[in-house]
């Protein structure tokens, strides 16, 4: 099984706004530098980060970003579940379409297997992603730095 790019995303925006102190506002464009990744995805995954409740975004010259909850709050198996569109990890899942499908055991295995993961996922909140916040910190901020320093030569 493997996570969408959209959920990879997800959860690193959600990690960025953890580690970044309460009080300040992030922007897009520093989460996109601090990664290397586009800021194009990053503005729908923000987006839909907002509309689920896990972002608040704020508008205007100084506005940006930043968590809705506290990082306690903020579940990892049900960003998990918001954030990728579909679970079939085997086409019977999602049809029923297959010649062994009375007798196959194949779906119920690959089923617990997807519960395994979940159970996994829900023992766990950003805060305890991010309790190493000031190591997170201290190393995207540098990469923001970095990218400064060369934008101004």
């Amino acid at each position: 099984m493997r996570l969408t790019q959209f959920s990879d995303y997800s959860l690193r925006v959600l990690m960025y706004l953890a580690a970044t102190p309460k009080d300040e506002l992030c922007s897009i464009q520093q989460i996109a530098d601090a990664y290397g990744i586009s800021k194009n995805h990053l503005m729908k995954v923000t987006h839909q980060l907002g509309k689920w409740g896990f972002v608040e975004t704020i508008r205007g010259r100084n506005g940006g970003l930043r968590l809705a909850k506290d990082p306690k709050e903020i579940n990892i198996g049900t960003v998990v579940r918001h954030t990728e569109e579909d679970f079939h990890v085997v086409e019977c899942f999602d049809s029923g379409m297959c010649v062994l499908a009375d007798i196959c055991r194949l779906r119920g295995v690959l089923g617990k297997a997807l519960q395994a993961f979940f159970e996994v996922l829900d023992q766990y909140t950003l805060a305890d992603l991010t309790e190493n916040r000031s190591n997170l910190q201290t190393l995207l901020m540098k990469v923001n730095n970095m990218d400064e320093k060369v934008a101004d030569k």
